[in-house]
């Protein structure tokens, strides 16, 4: 609000701020990991592929961290596996905060497609594939998470690092799968309506009084100049 001595009360459009009792997320995919070679499975961790960032996704790290290194965030949380925490690891140093593991923030479990044979199966556009994409459903794939199963893990996962932390602003360093359920969960949409997060693509959500509310979605300006890509 202005006034001056002449004219009436001004009130100019504001920016969004959470309220004091409000806990902000900023969900972060992890950069670009090794490409996959048919008959070279990635090493796994508990059973589910675990690759490290390329050298792409190392530079995509280093661009997000230099993005987000200004913002109060008061907490890093990584996944069990290697590309997330290599992702945080530059903005962890920048922030000078330790790297938090969230076990059930983990990617989505792909039973018989893991170790990197899922892109494969897309490449070759593979009817299991097809019928996935049609179904929205993951668990067409022989021995995967169930939609029920993924999504429940995940959020009851987000809720409790919330809890931890009433009033801050904290990033999770997460998988595109997993912003895709969560997402999806909030808006009650369709279950893969936020599929295809960019690597090293900023999410945004908002957690007030027990209601989750969505900020921002696939912000990767810091990485591309475009908005279309194909």
């Amino acid at each position: 609000m202005t006034k001056d001595n002449e004219g009436p009360e001004q009130f100019a459009q504001q920016r969004w701020q959470r309220t004091p009792d409000s806990t902000e997320v900023i969900l972060l995919r992890h950069g670009a990991s090794q490409p996959f070679v048919p008959g070279e499975p990635f090493p796994l961790i508990e059973g589910q592929g675990d690759p490290p960032l390329s050298e792409t996704g190392e530079r995509q790290a280093q661009a997000s961290a230099v993005r987000l290194s200004q913002e109060p965030i008061t907490a890093l949380y990584a996944t069990n596996m290697q590309r997330t925490q290599q992702t945080l690891a530059p903005l962890g140093d920048s922030l000078n905060i330790d790297i938090a593991i969230e076990r059930d923030l983990r990617e989505i479990g792909l039973g018989e497609w893991e170790g990197g044979l899922l892109r494969q199966k897309a490449a070759e556009n593979h009817p299991i594939y097809q019928q996935m994409l049609r179904e929205q459903r993951w668990d067409v794939i022989p021995g995967a998470e169930s939609n029920e199963e993924f999504g429940g893990r995940c959020m009851d996962a987000l809720n409790q690092v919330v809890l931890r932390h009433p009033g801050e602003l904290i990033l999770c360093g997460v998988h595109g799968g997993v912003i895709g359920s969560l997402l999806a969960q909030i808006a009650q949409s369709k279950p893969f309506a936020f599929g295809g997060a960019d690597n090293c693509s900023i999410s945004q959500i908002v957690w007030t009084a027990g209601d989750w509310a969505i900020r921002r979605f696939n912000d990767s300006s810091h990485l591309f100049e475009q908005l279309h890509h194909g």
